[in-house]
């Protein structure tokens, strides 16, 4: 089975960063729509941000002027930087793919792989 694998979570401070990295070679060089989710405890699972074929970014209002996702091509991944976290930030994300529209990211979106998702704590 294919895998997407995250990294780089942790426990920061508020007003701190993070980046997250999901190995992704399998799709990011393909026409797939990628994203990154979260879920907080007691909490919907929500779409955080969404890199699309060409590069398009999308992000959640919450996450807007703070966080950037982007492909590495020369490491294969998709990368989350995460600047000025807020103790609502905190929950397990997650690094997502679907084919969508020829790699274009459709609404509503139905990502049919994962990875095991990455913890991050904001306090």
């Amino acid at each position: 089975d294919v895998q997407l694998v995250e990294s780089g979570g942790g426990s920061v401070q508020a007003g701190g960063s993070l980046r997250l990295s999901c190995a992704a070679s399998a799709f990011i060089y393909r026409p797939y729509c990628m994203g990154w989710l979260r879920q907080a405890p007691g909490k919907e699972r929500e779409l955080v941000a969404e890199i699309e074929r060409d590069d398009r970014t999308n992000y959640a209002d919450p996450v807007k002027g703070r966080f950037t996702t982007y492909k590495d091509a020369a490491k294969g991944t998709i990368e989350l930087q995460m600047n000025n976290l807020k103790p609502e930030d905190t929950a397990m994300y997650y690094c997502a793919a679907e084919a969508g529209w020829n790699g274009y990211c459709p609404k509503p979106h139905n990502y049919d792989h994962w990875g095991q998702g990455t913890q991050v704590t904001v306090s």
